[in-house]
């Protein structure tokens, strides 16, 4: 809940950002290669044979905390992984186990800084080894002897059945004293101890419980605990499109994916990251909420310039790769329906009043009368030409309408029969430009013939029943035009080589979000058991840990896009929950 590392099957952590999700990484070898910077913590191999897979591997029932098996011709090791929550700066602790046999371990260390581009100075202090370059040091501390070779750390040691020896990093300002010794039992017990008492306070006990408290412990690990902004990925640059340009840095606060997660964890109970958003969220707008971002760091910070990083040939040769996101100051009208959804919500689910969060909901509504009929580069963040896009429009819509409701029910003033007015002039501006009537079917934006995923949140919102039949029309017509050869949702068209809608060129693969709101829409609009089917063939496509991406390429059978993503991880949630309340499971 400070940052994330990511490790391979071979016991490889190749992605670690000290000691914020959004800092420098000093593991950047998922981009590049192994003299960018890993951790290498398994059973010992031949120099020039590739190390070997876990034979297994889980996270510690409904926990963080990864447990990799290795079954060797000497005897089978464990290595558990972890990062126990705490005040200060995050650890990394890895602990080998001894199951059976006598088992030859090795650790390798390669910590360069900076994505991989700065090779610190490593050295011995009192005992301990410690990486220092510019502000950042970090420390690795282990009972078992190790050497440098090659710019690198390494331990050669060998694990008996019963033997357990744990290998920590620590982050620290590089001014400062040395960080504690660790405590790497200790925290692994008080780690198991926290997952435990977090998830006992969700109140879904429906079908697919595993799934959703895997997602829902993914959100959470997706928070940043000391401000309460969420991440919409912990990762950057990973590609919608293998060997394309559509890498962008996930590692920032979109008010958009932050308010739908923070929807799915009021629904399941989860009402303390509800408060620390909504506080987020109130200082990072401050008192200018004209000038709403649609993204910020997750301190609230405003400025993420683009820049690109050029020693880094990208995952899979998939350049360039991008740090910081140009987007932030895009016109994305639909933020406002989004915030203004997740307030709305909040208060409905009983958490206390907020004057100033109802100040800031009046505030928003104002800017919209002003504003709501300017296009928008919408909620994909095309890099093209703005358009009226429908979604913007009928977010818009939410936003006014959700607002009424908090007047209405005595806890804001503001002039609710002006605003009815506005709330039925963009319901009717869409249904007459956003609507083709021939096809009956919504469009991406005013005038287009385009169709797009998005306006699959229509009924989802409430903008139109789901028995309209210009609502089934739709999603007859996403279902047709927009599906993959496997049934999954694109968002919207591309055009290949070409510069599409998007401004980009290239394809990418479906996205997983629209896919699950399909489901949705398929189960509102009584066709319940096509839903399920599609949602238990989305279930399938997790990975071995049940973590997804933004997106599944179709033609290479695999996931793209940053990971894990809070953008396919909460609708995953949502559509478990309206598939159980639509009786899909008999309930």
């Amino acid at each position: 809940m400070q940052t994330a590392a990511l490790v391979c099957r071979d016991g490889t952590v190749d992605w670690l950002c000290l000691p914020r999700f959004d800092s420098h990484a000093i593991f950047a070898g998922l981009l590049g290669t192994e003299e960018h910077g890993f951790w290498r913590l398994g059973p010992a191999h031949a120099e020039d044979a590739e190390p070997p897979t876990a034979t297994r591997r889980g996270y510690r029932g409904d926990s963080l905390i990864l447990e990799s098996e290795w079954d060797t011709p000497r005897g089978t090791v464990r290595v558990t992984d972890f990062m126990p929550p705490r005040d200060g700066a995050p650890q990394l602790i890895r602990i080998v186990e001894g199951l059976s046999g006598r088992v030859p371990m090795r650790s390798a260390l390669r910590m360069r800084f900076s994505y991989g581009r700065i090779v610190p100075w490593v050295h011995r202090h009192e005992g301990r080894t410690v990486a220092v370059a510019g502000p950042d040091s970090v420390w690795f501390d282990t009972s078992v002897e190790t050497y440098g070779e090659s710019l690198t750390t390494y331990a050669d040691f060998t694990v008996a059945p019963g033997e357990r020896i744990a290998f920590t990093v620590s982050w620290e300002p590089s001014h400062k004293q040395p960080p504690p010794l660790p405590e790497p039992e200790q925290s692994l017990e008080a780690t198991e101890e926290f997952w435990r008492e977090w998830v006992e306070h969700c109140t879904y006990h429906g079908p697919y419980r595993e799934a959703v408290i895997r997602s829902l412990i993914t959100l959470k690990a997706l928070t940043y605990a000391p401000t309460g902004g969420i991440v919409a990925a912990p990762t950057t640059s990973l590609p919608e499109d293998i060997g394309g340009v559509r890498n962008w840095d996930y590692r920032y606060t979109w008010l958009r994916d932050a308010a739908i997660t923070l929807s799915s964890l009021l629904r399941t109970g989860y009402r303390e990251e509800a408060r620390a958003w909504r506080e987020w969220l109130l200082r990072a707008v401050a008192g200018d909420p004209e000038n709403l971002q649609i993204m910020y760091g997750i301190a609230g910070e405003r400025e993420l310039g683009e820049a690109e990083l050029d020693w880094l040939p990208g995952y899979e040769n998939s350049a360039p790769v991008r740090v910081g996101n140009g987007a932030a100051h895009q016109l994305q009208l639909d933020v406002y329906g989004e915030v203004t959804e997740a307030l709305h919500l909040a208060h409905m689910t009983g958490l206390a009043r907020n004057d100033y969060a109802s100040l800031l909901q009046l505030k928003l509504i104002r800017y919209l009368e002003k504003h709501w009929q300017e296009p928008d580069e919408g909620i994909w963040e095309v890099r093209g030409p703005r358009r009226h896009f429908v979604h913007s429009k009928v977010m818009a819509w939410v936003a006014v309408d959700r607002t009424i409701k908090l007047i209405e029910s005595g806890d804001a003033d503001g002039p609710v029969e002006q605003w009815k007015q506005l709330r039925d002039d963009i319901h009717r501006d869409v249904c007459e430009k956003g609507y083709d009537r021939q096809r009956n079917t919504f469009t991406q934006s005013y005038g287009s013939k385009e169709l797009d995923a998005s306006l699959l949140l229509i009924p989802q919102v409430g903008f139109l029943p789901p028995d309209d039949k210009r609502v089934i029309g739709t999603i007859e017509a996403i279902q047709r035009e927009l599906s993959t050869s496997d049934g999954f949702i694109l968002r919207y068209p591309t055009e290949g080589t070409d510069e599409g809608v998007d401004g980009l060129p290239g394809d990418e693969g479906a996205f997983l979000a629209c896919s699950f709101w399909m489901a949705d829409d398929l189960a509102m609009i009584g066709r319940v058991d096509e839903a399920r089917k599609l949602f238990e063939k989305l279930l399938s496509l997790r990975n071995d840990l049940g973590l997804l991406a933004e997106e599944w390429d179709p033609h290479l059978k695999r996931q793209v896009g940053n990971f894990p993503q809070a953008f396919s991880h909460v609708p995953l949630i949502d559509t478990a929950l309206r598939l159980t309340a639509s009786g899909a499971y008999g309930g």
